[in-house]
């Protein structure tokens, strides 16, 4: 029996298709892992300065590359993204800006290139996959993380495992274990919204979610625990609010008033739950990084030192030798994403990171009520706020957390491929 011409050219069409999908999912898998940084401690060693290695700066070169590579294969779509994130433009270009004031503009321009690739990362990986694709593309790379993390501890030698400051924690693929158990918490919420946004594999990744727990208690680490609990309870939340107008209602009611006793918690008892948390008054340091960087960034408002210009400063008398006398040791980050913008970027950059924000957020919580995405993204960005209060997570180069909330901030702005 022949085969139609017309039914053999839609068989070889979709037979194309399908590799050129399979193309993108792969790319987009290696722009994750390679952002992770998971690699870093089993090639280079867990003490290796990451600042000064020209090697490990090679090493995202495939991320951006590949960036560019989804890129070309969706021009058009990613153009008409970029129009629904005019405060991610103004950002974008006030890093760039922000060369013509840095304290070190040769450092400057490096970073805008790395940031501007790892910010491309995050767009593509929005405009190319729908939203449960883009799920089961972030679940698999963690999965990779996750069987990573389990063979590189078990290995002999136990290389995984810490065995100088706290003894025992397993630090993963990563060089700590802080690091291990925030990125399986993040990983912990993406398999929940994967396992309900491709329910064919929801056996899998639930077990993969089971895994990542089991990684957030090995390494001991209680705020990563903490953010699983809240990325498991945004996920809980959107499940019950699209249940039904009803169960909408109350849910939404009881998230208000559980945030609401959570800020007087916080309020009146900040130190039990510091307690809780095994932190002391001045979180392992920050509160001294803060009022350092805050003394600094006060003397230049308008536009700070330029972007990622103050923490590799040798100069002996920038802004950073100041906040190492004031802090009592030298830091590598503001520990704060808000605080970070202001310090490079001035009172214009914290106002695009904060219109960038809070566009994305408003987008988040209306998706609740009426798009499957926010599975993925109201969980992650949960997650993420609490991150920025104590990490630099906002425009940071080869960082995966800022790679994929620009995806789910471009995602939720824009509805195509939905």
């Amino acid at each position: 029996m022949t085969v139609p011409a017309a039914a053999w050219a839609a068989s070889e069409r979709s037979e194309r298709a399908d590799l050129w999908d399979w193309l993108a999912f792969g790319l987009a898998a290696l722009i994750v892992l390679i952002y992770s940084q998971g690699w870093i401690a089993p090639v280079f060693g867990v003490k290796i300065d990451v600042g000064a290695s020209g090697a490990i700066r090679n090493v995202y070169l495939p991320a951006y590359a590949a960036g560019i590579v989804l890129l070309a294969m969706t021009p058009g779509a990613t153009v008409q993204a970029l129009t629904r994130q005019p405060f991610l433009l103004l950002l974008m270009a006030i890093v760039a800006l922000s060369t013509l004031w840095s304290i070190a503009p040769d450092a400057t321009i490096r970073r805008i290139v790395a940031v501007y690739a790892t910010t491309l990362g995050g767009v593509v990986l929005a405009t190319r996959f729908r939203w449960a694709t883009l799920a089961e593309v972030l679940a698999a790379a963690h999965a990779v993380l996750v069987l990573g993390s389990f063979a590189w501890s078990l290995a002999p030698g136990s290389p995984g495992v810490m065995t100088e400051n706290f003894p025992g924690a397993w630090r993963g693929l990563w060089t700590e274990k802080n690091a291990l158990g925030g990125d399986m918490a993040i990983a912990f919420s993406i398999f929940a919204a994967a396992a309900l946004l491709a329910p064919k594999r929801a056996w899998l990744w639930g077990l993969f979610a089971v895994l990542a727990l089991g990684l957030v208690l090995l390494s001991t680490s209680k705020t990563s625990l903490v953010s699983l609990i809240l990325g498991a309870g945004a996920v809980a939340f959107v499940w019950v609010v699209r249940r039904g107008p009803v169960s909408g209602v109350m849910a939404t009611w009881a998230a208000v008033l559980g945030a609401l006793l959570l800020a007087g918690f916080l309020l009146i008892a900040a130190d039990v739950f510091l307690e809780i948390l095994g932190k002391d008054a001045t979180l392992t340091g920050r509160t001294r990084i803060w009022a350092a960087a805050l003394r600094q960034a006060e003397l230049r408002p308008w536009t700070g030192y330029g972007y990622s210009a103050v923490w590799d400063d040798k100069s002996g008398w920038g802004p950073l030798a100041w906040i190492t006398k004031e802090a009592g040791f030298k830091a590598s980050h503001a520990h704060n994403a808000w605080l970070e913008q202001w310090l490079g970027l001035g009172y214009a950059g914290v106002i695009a990171w904060g219109l960038f924000y809070l566009q994305t957020m408003a987008a988040a919580i209306v998706a609740v009520f009426n798009r499957p995405g926010a599975y993925l993204a109201l969980p992650f960005l949960v997650i993420y706020s609490l991150l920025t209060l104590t990490e630099s997570v906002a425009v940071t180069y080869n960082d995966l957390r800022w790679a994929i909330f620009v995806a789910l901030a471009v995602k939720l702005a824009w509805k195509g491929r939905e």
